[in-house]
């Protein structure tokens, strides 16, 4: 059934009598009547009750709205859609499209309005291009005739130093562009949402696995180019396409995302252009010696940077640079103006800004699991993704491309996984406490901080399967929350107060990329029962708050309290909207969707009924 109605008269009848609280959304805090009767235009009527269906309805209307319409069709059904009918639906056809962006002209213009830009200190946005894209560079320089940009070529040989010269200049760094029929087009990408409006590294991954279980793998593929563009023009995977990210890379998915792009789409051709450049990966980014390669023959991350990281707000390190301020006996912005510009020298500041552009790169922004020492840590998650990467490769070689590719052989590789394991199991796991542990190699011991990527080597089939089931009885209990897994446990994390703020990724938040490779990992080990249990309470989390606040989803969880309103630094993106969200946030997208498709029938019924998971698994 179908309601002809007025839009825009809907809509403020609507929100005058139910948005109480004017922050135009419908949610369980607004205290209107929650009983709204439409008439359609032929004088038929129908109540609409409660929370929910009254959000619904607003969401239809804009929906209508934002395609120019001054009257809509109405869909009762849509009204009336079961929750996690509606949310995936809306990923799928809505939110996905929100999210996806390109480095065309028509991209560019879309650039032009992002927030990031009222810090660029000029009335230009600053393209900048690789020094070997002509293409790019001929295509944005024609550009700057049409818009207000400014196209800049980066040098052949990009230095930490040069990076810090322009931290006063940022812009953003080009993408993949293809020539075809005289026009110029970007190859798309799909960005998180909110103040992100770039290409993250890790982040891309995972909305992959979201995008190819909608069927969208073209987009999925599409991110595996523009990863190979940046792996070859920009010397890594970039943290995210800005000026300021040229030193830093992040989580190394790739190998992962070539080879189940590959697994749909069957093209050869493609997947070896690939694999060649992620073995190149590989080899110069995380390979080298007294870099990223540290000297037990595991790896770590290592940010490559000078100074502060400029995407940080005015202020962000006040408190540690007082100190040094009052010793010079100068202002905190002269101080910090003067180090930034490396008239000052403190090479206490630079070991401190080395773990600190280290933790960002990591993707754990921040956590006091990896403050302080990243750079001197052998994460568990990091050396877990190596080692699929080494195992990715031989499967590869030995499955695709018969045991032969370029000159390496299947073998090659499987005994640089076998070595791999054999570290990890010396320096990472922990006989007596059943879980892996971070390696600090400058005090030469195992942390004791119990985070939830202890459960990442079961993501890439490391682990024996006496080491799995010792892991998962004893991990699983630690940070298993109503919503889901825990960043850390309560206990790692310590105590909280004015002097220690909450970070992000600890207790109590929960994040979509841990849920989603621990699932994967719990299902490779055969523990479907733990597997089932806890994408139930991850989707059951996302599903009530987007029932009870408009739509909702956002960056990340309170998983303990199982609620979007987050309190730590950073706030939480995706929140901040009027009538309907438009996006939705990328990688918890993914995780529903991914969810939903590994979930049995009987618990996606339970879901849409918002059955209480402490009540269901006892």
């Amino acid at each position: 059934m179908k309601f002809q109605l007025h839009i825009q008269d809907t809509i403020d009848l609507l929100l005058d009598q139910e948005d109480t609280d004017g922050d135009k959304k419908i949610t369980v805090e607004d205290k209107g009547p929650k009983v709204f009767n439409i008439t359609s235009t032929e004088g038929e009527q129908y109540v609409v009750k409660g929370t929910y269906r009254l959000s619904n309805l607003l969401q239809e209307l804009v929906i209508a709205k934002n395609e120019g319409e001054d009257s809509a069709n109405v869909s009762i059904e849509h009204i009336e859609e079961l929750p996690v009918t509606r949310i995936s639906r809306m990923i799928k056809d809505y939110y996905w499209k929100g999210l996806t962006r390109t480095m065309d002209e028509e991209g560019i213009v879309g650039l032009l309005h992002d927030t990031k830009n009222e810090a660029l200190q000029s009335d230009k946005l600053r393209l900048y291009i690789p020094y070997q894209d002509n293409l790019a560079l001929k295509h944005y320089k024609g550009l700057e005739n049409k818009l207000p940009i400014e196209a800049i070529r980066l040098p052949q040989h990009i230095t930490p130093e040069f990076v810090r010269s322009i931290n006063t200049k940022p812009g953003i760094l080009s993408l993949k562009l293809k020539a075809k029929n005289n026009k110029i087009k970007g190859i798309p990408f799909v960005v998180p949402g909110g103040r992100f409006n770039e290409m993250y590294g890790w982040d891309s991954y995972f909305e992959s696995v979201g995008l190819m279980v909608d069927g969208k793998v073209e987009l999925a593929k599409a991110m595996a180019d523009n990863f190979q563009y940046e792996i070859e023009h920009y010397g890594k995977i970039l943290n995210a396409n800005r000026s300021y990210y040229l030193t830093r890379t992040q989580p190394p998915f790739y190998s992962s995302l070539i080879r189940e792009v590959f697994e749909i789409t069957n093209d050869k051709s493609w997947l070896k252009t690939h694999l060649k450049t992620a073995i190149k990966e590989y080899e110069t980014v995380w390979m080298v010696p007294e870099k990223r390669l540290t000297k037990n023959g595991l790896n770590r991350y290592l940010a490559e940077g000078l100074g502060f990281p400029p995407e940080c707000e005015l202020g962000h390190f006040d408190s540690i640079l007082k100190p040094f301020a009052e010793t010079e006996n100068i202002s905190l912005r002269e101080y910090e103006k003067a180090y930034a510009d490396g008239i000052i020298i403190n090479q206490e500041l630079d070991d401190y800004f080395v773990h600190d552009r280290t933790v960002r790169e990591s993707g754990h922004d921040t956590s006091y699991r990896i403050e302080g020492n990243c750079a001197d840590l052998n994460l568990v998650e990091l050396n877990v993704m190596l080692y699929k990467y080494e195992m990715d490769f031989a499967e590869l070689i030995s499955e695709v491309f018969n045991d032969n590719f370029e000159t390496y052989s299947s073998d090659y590789w499987v005994n640089k996984g076998e070595a791999r394991k054999e570290l990890i199991n010396s320096y990472l796991w922990n006989e007596d406490k059943g879980l892996y542990f971070d390696y600090n190699i400058t005090e030469n011991h195992q942390s004791n901080f119990v985070a939830v990527t202890t459960l990442t080597p079961l993501w890439a089939n490391l682990c024996s399967k006496e080491q799995a089931k010792k892991l998962v009885e004893t991990a699983i209990p630690l940070l298993m929350e109503k919503g889901g897994l825990a960043g850390c446990t309560k206990d790692s994390r310590g105590e909280i107060n004015k002097d220690r703020p909450a970070r992000q990724w600890d207790y109590p938040n929960g994040w979509a990329p841990h849920q989603m490779m621990v699932w994967k990992g719990l299902l490779n080990y055969g523990y479907k029962d733990f597997a089932q249990e806890l994408i139930y309470r991850w989707l059951y989390m996302i599903t009530k708050n987007a029932v009870d606040y408009n739509g909702t989803i956002p960056e990340k969880y309170d998983v303990v309290a199982a609620t979007h309103k987050v309190f730590a630094e950073y706030g939480n993106v995706g929140t901040d909207f009027e009538y309907i969200t438009q996006e939705g946030f990328g990688w918890m997208n993914a995780s529903y969707q991914y969810g939903l498709s590994l979930l049995d029938d009987q618990l996606i019924n339970k879901l849409n009924l918002l059955e209480e998971p402490d009540t269901l698994f006892k």
